[in-house]
């Protein structure tokens, strides 16, 4: 009986030895898994290889976050077409920033250490890039603006460029514009939008302008870009008599503000900033749109081979022109695939960890020169865009007032 025991017994031990024996070798298997953390680029999505799209989908900044991922939409399908990063194909991984700085800040944070992304396209706004791009930096991950023209966003960091021309640059084309469609002009307001980085940097450019062409400013108003009524600031404008307009906001907020001015008298010229640089703009001030100027980096009748290709395809795919954030979110994604185009053929990228990857790529980017939509452009070392062509619209709408083209103006 003893006997039959120690037998049993035994061949327990013995079970519960290949037990732990089998759990050891499992553990020591999954920390040596663990503790690879030196991932190949490829790794999050297969054999493609995923760059993150940090765009508004919600809030009131969606209407230009929608024609930013419009534009990376259709270069993606473009590029991965004509055989992707030489035969492996890129994906896109959107992560959605909201109008504010946490959203962005969530985002790309998601981006980076989740969806594990070589480089970044975004944010919307130069605001929420000044709280989230010093996250890309920290990370050393690569971001790319495609609608951020505030001063200082290049100089965020090593890891931060933008093909987003500066506002210092293309401001002043519209007020001269304006000068050229009425040289009498003499008295100027200025409205902008105070809780919004862009905006802020934007109207400095602007009353630079005014005042280095000897115009008179005559009153500067402020407002928020979640206001709706501007009855006050544009009474109190109006009754200054000025000749001239120029406002610094946001598609919704800024439309509706030329809605108001001319509702309540006013008949001279109307600038719009930057903000003003998308077709949404039709739907708010509707018939009243009509004859505002607008300076912008993008003409789709500007003629080369891509943009040729982005604006057909454009076309067929939403049944109108694209605009200027559209086309700047396509050439963000060309420099990105470019640039990895060039550094696989010096060394398979598939074969550098991520954190080289991220490394190397940043370093390629800023040394190419691009021929996109906009045009020719290239990189300063700091990561700002270098562009050459630049243009002014006008505001046309039909006789049913809800919808419109942007008209370019001679500037020569």
């Amino acid at each position: 009986m003893k006997s039959a025991i120690a037998v049993r017994r035994a061949k327990g031990i013995a079970r519960q030895a290949v037990l732990l024996f089998t759990c050891s070798a499992l553990l020591i298997g999954c920390g040596k898994s663990s503790s690879n953390n030196n991932p190949t680029a490829t790794s999050a999505t297969g054999n493609a290889v995923p760059i993150g799209i940090a765009f508004a989908q919600t809030s009131n900044v969606a209407l230009l976050g929608q024609e930013g991922t419009d534009g990376v939409k259709i270069a993606e399908k473009y590029f991965n077409a004509k055989g992707g990063i030489n035969g492996k194909p890129i994906k896109l991984i959107f992560q959605d920033t909201g109008g504010d700085e946490v959203g962005t800040v969530n985002a790309f944070q998601t981006l980076i250490n989740q969806n594990k992304v070589v480089g970044i396209i975004g944010p919307t706004l130069s605001q929420q890039a000044f709280s989230a791009n010093p996250i890309a930096e920290r990370n050393q991950v690569p971001v790319i603006g495609a609608s951020n023209t505030a001063k200082g966003i290049p100089e965020i960091g090593d890891y931060v460029a933008r093909v987003s021309s500066s506002v210092a640059v293309v401001a002043p084309y519209a007020v001269k514009a304006a000068l050229k469609q009425n040289p009498n002009i003499k008295r100027v307001a200025v409205f902008y939008a105070q809780n919004d980085a862009f905006n802020k940097s934007e109207t400095e450019i602007f009353q630079k302008t005014v005042k280095d062409l000897g115009l008179n400013l005559v009153t500067v108003q402020k407002f928020q870009t979640t206001d709706t009524d501007f009855q006050t600031q544009a009474s109190s404008a109006i009754n200054l008599k000025p000749d001239l307009a120029i406002i610094s906001g946001l598609a919704v907020d800024g439309g509706n503000l030329v809605k108001q001015l001319r509702e309540l008298g006013y008949k001279g010229i109307i600038i719009g900033g930057n903000g003003f640089n998308t077709s949404h703009i039709f739907s708010v001030c509707k018939a009243l749109c009509d004859g505002v100027i607008i300076a912008q980096a993008y003409s789709p009748e500007y003629k080369n081979e891509i943009n040729t290709a982005f604006r057909k395809a454009y076309f067929e795919q939403y049944r109108r022109e694209p605009p200027q954030v559209s086309a700047q979110a396509f050439t963000a994604l060309q420099v990105y695939v470019e640039a990895l185009q060039s550094l696989d053929k010096k060394q398979k990228i598939n074969q550098l960890s991520l954190a080289q990857l991220r490394k190397e790529l940043n370093q390629e980017l800023l040394k190419g020169t691009y021929q996109t939509p906009l045009g020719e452009i290239a990189f300063t070392p700091v990561g700002d865009v270098i562009q050459k062509e630049f243009y002014v619209a006008q505001l046309k709408m039909e006789a049913n007032g809800t919808q419109g083209k942007f008209a370019f103006l001679s500037i020569k």
